[in-house]
């Protein structure tokens, strides 16, 4: 959201972003060029009030999100403001609640006057809810902050520095990162680290994130004394994934995952699911295994950790992959030509 406001502004749109306080002192949408307009994360009527006050001037609205595409369309009922919603990951909902993700997911479908989604599975399925427009929109990875350029020598000591952090410093490393929810694989994944625990020299499995999962995930190391550790949240992913051997990447689905981004930015293999937009986003510059398939999985983390000029040849055609990302630039102008399409007199024909 904030690479596109700054976009946006840059090309002289006026663009207000509505959102909570805290979203606004972590992003401080002011820098990037827009108006930061303090919404409540709510679909009470005071917030919805406060959302449709927001937008009464807007020639054109843009959320982010199912629940934010829901509140969206709540706010404008009853006006004629084009409606842009970006469907950017799928939400996932267990027994009497499922029923109600798909009802959210039709009236956000329908509500929409273009769905923009980033994996081409993401466009079928807001067809299937029924959207009237859905079209295929890859979101740019974002540019690391910008600083001094590492010397290969500093980068390297930077990696060891962190390695003997997570004691692995005589042992291969394997980084996994994201929320400790079930669908993103991890008890498959501990799963895996059970059978490559027999190996000569065990590698040891990181897990950066936090979750309602924790609990039973920290459980099942402790009682099958398996070689993993769970971080918890860490603001230094990009570090960890950098100093890693392998990134893992277990998931039941992803989109555009943040996670095998970083992994072939910066030349880490990656073993990933074959689910959802992944195969799409890597191409050939990652290993894919079946989701669910903790011996697929241990057995390709074993190939690889066994075969030095296979990693250095899978984080080559990793690195070749990421250079034919959408740039942020190239983002914001699809973006921007949906919304002139829509905003544009024949629009309303």
């Amino acid at each position: 959201m904030r690479s596109l406001a700054a976009g946006l502004a840059a090309r002289g749109v006026r663009v207000a972003v509505c959102a909570p306080p805290a979203v606004d002192r972590l992003q401080d949408f002011g820098a990037a060029g827009a108006h930061h307009i303090p919404v409540a994360r709510s679909s009470d009527p005071a917030a919805l009030a406060s959302l449709r006050g927001a937008c009464a001037d807007a020639d054109l609205v843009h959320a982010h999100g199912l629940h934010a595409g829901m509140r969206a369309a709540l706010a404008l009922g009853g006006l004629r403001t084009p409606l842009v919603v970006t469907w950017h990951t799928r939400a996932y909902a267990e027994g009497a609640r499922a029923p109600l993700l798909r009802l959210l997911e039709k009236r956000v479908a329908r509500a929409a006057s273009v769905v923009l989604a980033p994996s081409s599975d993401l466009v079928l399925r807001a067809r299937r809810r029924g959207a009237r427009d859905a079209r295929y929109a890859p979101t740019a990875f974002p540019a690391p902050p910008a600083g001094p350029r590492l010397a290969p020598a500093d980068a390297e000591a930077r990696r060891n520095k962190t390695r003997a952090e997570l004691g692995a410093v005589d042992r291969p490393l394997l980084v996994a990162v994201g929320s400790l929810e079930r669908h993103r694989g991890y008890g498959t994944l501990l799963d895996a680290a059970r059978q490559w625990a027999r190996a000569e020299t065990p590698p040891l499995l990181v897990i950066a994130g936090e979750g309602p999962e924790r609990s039973g995930l920290q459980a099942r190391v402790w009682a099958e004394e398996l070689p993993v550790r769970l971080l918890g949240r860490r603001e230094d992913a990009a570090e960890l994934i950098a100093a890693a051997d392998l990134a893992v990447l277990p998931s039941r689905w992803e989109a555009r995952s943040v996670l095998a981004q970083q992994a072939l930015v910066a030349g880490v293999p990656l073993v990933a699911s074959r689910v959802g937009g992944i195969p799409e986003l890597v191409g050939d510059g990652a290993a894919l295994v079946p989701y669910g398939d903790p011996g697929a999985l241990a057995a390709t983390v074993l190939r690889l950790l066994d075969d030095a000029p296979g990693r250095r040849e899978l984080a080559r055609r990793g690195r070749r992959q990421a250079a034919s990302w959408p740039t942020e630039d190239a983002t914001v102008a699809q973006v921007l030509s949906v919304y002139d399409e829509l905003t544009s007199p024949r629009a309303g024909l």
